[in-house]
């Protein structure tokens, strides 16, 4: 994902949008808007919508209907969360970026929203990982998967493969060059081979992948 340009808050209650204040806090462009027919996106500004869960009409997962409506066109987050009135495994299955929830600490949201700009996902670690061992526990009972994914499994290097084992534990860029004992520079540029070599825009498509062919990586090795 390139530089984010901007915030955009879909703000639907009447009490002041203190999360766009903390982000203009730390230096990051805001842009509030109350309306839905406000949210027209601007070509030249590369944002990052943050859809609110307070005020917004929702399915039956809890997720808001307009998340549901832009995740496939840009960049969504979801905020005010409320953790008994919606399903985080359904929201990441999505696309969803990550959740702000609203008991959470002001720094800890102000890190979400910095890993999230970054390209990120912010989500409970352990539901990563979770979803992740699911899914490969379904693929365990088929070996039925396409050439071009074999094709990529072969190109994709043994620390690439180690790599994208990383990602989808939850392990952040930080994590993951602590862990392999290289530089963080390093590790996004191994990322970058294989959003390439898996044609992945972002971790969010890269862990689906994953999810789909991440059992054959270690049989690669």
């Amino acid at each position: 994902m390139s530089k984010v340009d901007e915030l955009v808050f879909l703000h639907q209650v009447s009490t002041p949008c203190n999360l766009a204040i903390l982000a203009e806090s730390i230096g990051l462009k805001t842009r509030i808007v109350k309306q839905v027919s406000e949210l027209e996106p601007l070509s030249d500004r590369n944002s990052f919508y943050l859809v609110g869960q307070e005020g917004a009409a929702l399915d039956n997962r809890g997720i808001p209907l307009l998340a549901i409506r832009l995740v496939s066109h840009v960049p969504v987050a979801l905020y005010q969360v409320d953790r008994k009135k919606l399903d985080p495994a359904s929201a990441l299955l999505l696309g969803i970026r990550g959740l702000l929830y609203s008991d959470q600490r002001m720094d800890l949201m102000l890190t979400g929203l910095r890993k999230m700009v970054a390209d990120e996902l912010w989500y409970d670690r352990t539901l990563i990982s979770k979803m992740f061992r699911q899914l490969v526990d379904r693929l365990e009972t088929s070996d039925d998967y396409s050439q071009d994914a074999e094709e990529i499994l072969q190109v994709l290097t043994k620390r690439e493969r180690t790599i994208i084992q990383l990602v989808s534990s939850g392990a952040r860029n930080r994590e993951i060059a602590d862990n392999l004992c290289i530089s963080e520079h390093t590790v996004k540029a191994h990322i970058s081979s294989i959003f390439r070599k898996t044609h992945s825009r972002n971790r969010v498509e890269l862990l689906r992948w994953a999810q789909t062919y991440g059992d054959h990586l270690a049989l690669c090795s």
